[in-house]
């Protein structure tokens, strides 16, 4: 027996959108995972682009050298809750991809229109091949990408916190000190980029349902949104 009943024929999109260490990836995976939907790793795409463009040389700070670049690539998300994947010409970059290079770089990237328009072109058409339905985490899912969603969730936190999970992360990886330092501070400076750029910029859609992870764990987090998606698109988890 499948793992979800729909109440409805129609595929679900979960729209999870927030700033960088609210929790989206873990929530989004997780929440995917009990109702038996695929996943999608907006972010993930975005740092591929970046990778491929560092890779070749392209003058990230470029906009329009970026732009003419970056129908070059070949960007491929595995949507498998379980194991998600991300290649770029038929490798894994899921590694590289999260590195302090791509990580100081992926803003500049992603605030160009024509990356935006080839990327979400990729994402809605990995929704659309989402037999069940998907669940797509990032920041501009339920103000651009999927306007439509069946549910659209907004998961904040205070800096403090996001700083702090992004610590615990990074050191749960054995990176440095001295990285983990540098990458918590730019936190800000992301969130900054991503809300004030003119294309899809970070923001609450209108109809989001705002989450805020500051005191919450990550179950009560998970059950909150699960409930959330159980009630809205008529799916009952396993």
């Amino acid at each position: 027996m499948d793992s979800v009943d729909r109440a409805s024929s129609s595929p679900v999109v979960v729209a999870i959108d927030g700033p960088s260490g609210s929790g989206k990836s873990t929530v989004s995976r997780a929440v995917a995972a009990r109702l038996g939907l695929s996943f999608l790793d907006t972010g993930a795409m975005y740092r591929a682009m970046t990778w491929w463009m560092l890779a070749n040389e392209v003058d990230v700070e470029d906009a329009e050298a970026v732009a003419i670049a970056c129908g070059k690539p070949v960007i491929v998300s595995g949507t498998d809750a379980a194991g998600p994947t991300i290649t770029v010409d038929g490798q894994d970059v899921s590694g590289p991809i999260r590195g302090p290079e791509v990580t100081g770089k992926v803003s500049a990237v992603a605030a160009v229109p024509a990356v935006r328009a080839r990327l979400v072109e990729l994402q809605r058409g990995c929704a659309s091949h989402a037999e069940r339905g998907i669940v797509a985490e990032g920041r501009d899912m339920g103000s651009v990408v999927f306007p439509d969603a069946t549910v659209k969730v907004f998961l904040t936190a205070s800096e403090r916190a996001r700083a702090e999970r992004r610590a615990a992360e990074l050191r749960a990886k054995g990176v440095d000190e001295a990285t983990i330092t540098a990458m918590a501070a730019d936190l800000a400076r992301r969130d900054a980029a991503d809300s004030s750029r003119e294309t899809a910029p970070l923001t609450q859609a209108a109809d989001a349902v705002l989450v805020d992870t500051s005191e919450l764990t990550l179950d009560q987090v998970i059950d909150t949104i699960t409930a959330l998606v159980e009630e809205k698109a008529g799916l009952t988890a396993a």
